[in-house]
């Protein structure tokens, strides 16, 4: 029941990543600048931040099982218009529906644990559906530039768009919304009324907002980084795609191990959010401080080794969800963990262009066929301010609401106010 909606949620996380590793050959087939491959990026989230609440609504209406179905249905279509656009309309075009249909799959997997899963392994398992997705960034990296070198950057995306399809078959096929005799399994459906209602209740809560801000933040980086790092690693560097992408997935890597510890921690050790999410905040800013300033310095093994370190302490934001679960009501759960999923994605929808734009003003007009190769310069400046974002972000999380691991609402003592 999770594994197929998790499996999807991989594709859509894939996505977000993999169009950095041949963004040389997009910019050689488009003619474009690092400004439009930006933007390109962009695209995917600015459908998925649209879409992110009327997915959650979406989602508490009419259940998983269509939902995720259809999303992977528009998933898998929208792979296959990028794979085949001839010209940059029809990318984008289909940059878009990948990111409309990739919206609905996070928050339907979480819905899944919240119906088929006791409470206390919430986090566990959004840390669990985090790092599936953060195995996905790993597919985007090393294995589809081996891919895209055997059958271009068109044949990855054709093949990535066939099994996408078929994912969305099997969510069709097997996955149902609760399990046999749950108790709210007879129970119908809340009204569109009732659902509009819960929306503004979770928007109206100041406490919402707190993971909401700090997840706009520190994804707004970690994209940044995803998205432009094996570019970086090309030009400052002089790798090749499947070299540069090996290399980047140290960070992937890392977050697989982090993610789901994080969880752990935070579910069974300390029952805390606030703690550990400031405090890996914290040691994350520090981590893209000792990035920002040896860029270009460091030999690669040195370069891998504290790639991975920021990844091993960049999992603070699989508390977001949890958070945003545990400080409004539990028949909220899919609009509350929308609504803070959604701050990462206007994040990256509102930076990733202007990233671009900053590397697009320190270049120093070299081009390899056709390609534009950015200097060190260039890079420190983008990833400079990502390290701002970081900052922000640990600033922000300073005003978490701390919930004991628990939801708010099942003691009236600790309930907010109204």
């Amino acid at each position: 029941m999770w594994g197929i909606p998790a499996f999807l949620f991989l594709f859509a996380f894939f996505h977000r990543a993999a169009p950095g590793v041949f963004a040389k050959e997009l910019m050689q087939d488009f003619g474009a600048t690092g400004a439009i491959i930006g933007l390109l990026s962009a695209t995917y989230f600015y459908a998925y931040a649209g879409l992110m609440i009327p997915a959650g609504v979406l989602l508490d209406r009419l259940g998983v099982r269509w939902v995720v179905a259809v999303g992977g249905l528009v998933m898998g279509a929208g792979t296959f218009l990028m794979a085949l656009a001839p010209g940059s309309a029809l990318l984008f075009a289909g940059r878009f529906l990948v990111g409309a249909g990739a919206s609905v799959m996070f928050v339907g997997a979480l819905k899944i644990a919240v119906a088929w899963f006791p409470p206390s392994y919430f986090a566990t398992l959004s840390a669990a559906t985090a790092a599936t997705g953060v195995l996905g960034g790993l597919v985007g990296t090393a294995p589809v530039a081996w891919l895209a070198t055997r059958l271009g950057w068109r044949g990855a995306l054709v093949a990535v768009g066939i099994v996408t399809l078929g994912g969305a078959g099997l969510c069709l096929a097997f996955v149902r919304d609760e399990p046999p005799g749950h108790r709210g399994a007879a129970a119908p459906a809340p009204g569109w009324s009732a659902v509009l209602a819960g929306l503004g209740r979770v928007l109206g809560n100041p406490h919402t907002w707190p993971p909401f801000l700090a997840f706009f933040f520190l994804y707004s980086a970690a994209n940044n980084l995803f998205f432009w790092i094996v570019p970086c690693l090309r030009d400052v560097y002089g790798l090749g795609m499947t070299d540069a992408a090996l290399y980047a997935s140290a960070t992937s890597l890392a977050l697989l191990v982090a993610g789901p510890l994080t969880g752990f921690v935070s579910d069974r050790v300390l029952r805390r959010r606030r703690l550990p999410y400031t405090v890996l905040t914290a040691a994350q800013f520090v981590g893209w401080l000792v990035f920002v300033l040896t860029l270009g310095r460091l030999p690669l093994w040195g370069l891998y080794a504290l790639l991975f370190g920021m990844g091993l302490v960049g999992a603070a934001f699989v508390l977001t969800w949890p958070l945003g679960r545990e400080v409004n009501p539990p028949e909220l759960a899919g609009i509350a963990v929308a609504a803070v999923n959604l701050g990462g994605f206007v994040g990256a929808a509102l930076t990733q262009g202007l990233l671009g734009t900053l590397l697009d003003a320190r270049w120093a007009g070299e081009t390899v066929g056709g390609a534009r190769v950015y200097p060190v310069e260039a890079y420190r400046a983008s990833f400079a301010a990502s390290a701002v974002l970081i900052l922000c972000a640990f600033l922000v999380s300073l005003f978490l609401r701390e919930t004991r691991a628990g939801n708010v609402y099942a003691d009236p003592r600790r309930r907010p106010a109204g």
